[in-house]
């Protein structure tokens, strides 16, 4: 190509154009050359054949999603994880096997995929700090209860109702309880947050037990079930009596019911007179089978080591506090 465009230059341009052609090209062919020189040499890969079969394995594996043993023990002797070590049995610290009825708004959710241990983490010492400035006591659904909450529409700012709790449910913060009470011949029924900061006291007037775990059929029951004095005053217990268990059943109203009460196997009531349709009703929607479905009750539960754990760290907790209030009430006794 390049004797072919020499030849067509020397046969029809002049000889100034000539060299300037000859010129140009020394020119490129130098920069060619330089350009050629400068450029990397381009490495080829060598496979390296000689490597053992074990070799080919390790490099060719998935890398795998997990830490370190080292570098998970570097993390857990960080400052930031302070207060969270397990609290082991063997020294004595464990909680009573019968906290957790005490206290089951510290268990978390059984369901793990509403699941977050942090946020568990962060809400049990945010209830561990509300307890150590509000005295909530021991209540089960059937207790007599008094409630002060702040109300900016009240004469003292402060809103007293007494109350038999029917309902006693919700995890972390977001624990509640309802209290119902006869007030001028009408029932009435107030549900309070149990770590909410407008209460200023939880009061129990008489502790005990009820035979089912909700007590929603009171509303279809006669008035004298659910009126208690707000005058009434607290009845001591002593402290290592068992709680008592209040047998009484109650005998409901004539239909119509809020529910239909003959489905929900209530020990607290009288023996209802069933129609045949009612028995049709209950045999339609009887399940027998979850008395033995042993995966149902594994869902609907917490891992008993996870649930040994979080009550050893709450009953700790609850010592310290309960120390520190007695020690400054003797404080306050001295200074009187």
């Amino acid at each position: 190509m390049a004797a072919s465009i020499a030849q067509f230059c020397v046969k029809f341009l002049p000889k100034r154009l000539q060299l300037m052609h000859q010129q140009t090209s020394c020119v490129c062919a130098f920069f060619s050359s330089s350009s050629s020189l400068n450029q990397p040499k381009q490495l080829k890969h060598v496979i390296n054949y000689q490597r053992t079969r074990a070799e080919v394995a390790r490099a060719l594996r998935k890398k795998q999603n997990f830490l370190h043993h080292e570098m998970v023990d570097k993390h857990r002797a960080s400052p930031l994880q302070s207060g969270t070590e397990q609290v082991s049995e063997e020294k004595g610290e464990g909680a009573p096997r019968e906290y957790r009825y005490v206290m089951p708004e510290f268990l978390p959710n059984p369901d793990f995929q509403y699941r977050d241990k942090v946020l568990e983490k962060m809400e049990r010492r945010d209830m561990l700090r509300r307890r150590a400035v509000i005295d909530i006591p021991e209540f089960y659904v059937g207790s007599i209860m008094a409630v002060t909450v702040s109300d900016p529409y009240s004469s003292g700012k402060t809103n007293r109702f007494v109350g038999i709790c029917i309902d006693r449910g919700g995890r972390g913060l977001k624990a509640y309880f309802v209290l119902r009470n006869v007030v001028d011949g009408l029932g009435v029924e107030v549900m309070y947050e149990m770590y909410n900061p407008t209460v200023h006291s939880i009061q129990v007037l008489r502790l005990e037990k009820r035979l089912d775990d909700q007590l929603y059929y009171l509303r279809n029951a006669p008035l004298e079930h659910s009126t208690f004095s707000f005058d009434m005053q607290p009845v001591t217990l002593p402290r290592d009596v068992p709680v008592p268990v209040n047998t009484t059943k109650v005998k409901l109203n004539p239909k119509p019911w809020e529910y239909r009460w003959e489905r929900f196997n209530l020990k607290g009531i009288e023996p209802l007179p069933l129609t045949p349709k009612m028995e049709k009703g209950i045999k339609e929607h009887a399940k027998p089978w979850e008395d033995y479905d042993l995966m149902l009750k594994y869902r609907q539960t917490v891992n008993e080591d996870e649930e040994r754990s979080i009550m050893a760290e709450v009953y700790q907790e609850n010592t310290r506090i309960d120390a520190g209030r007695k020690s400054s009430r003797a404080v306050l006794r001295r200074k009187k």
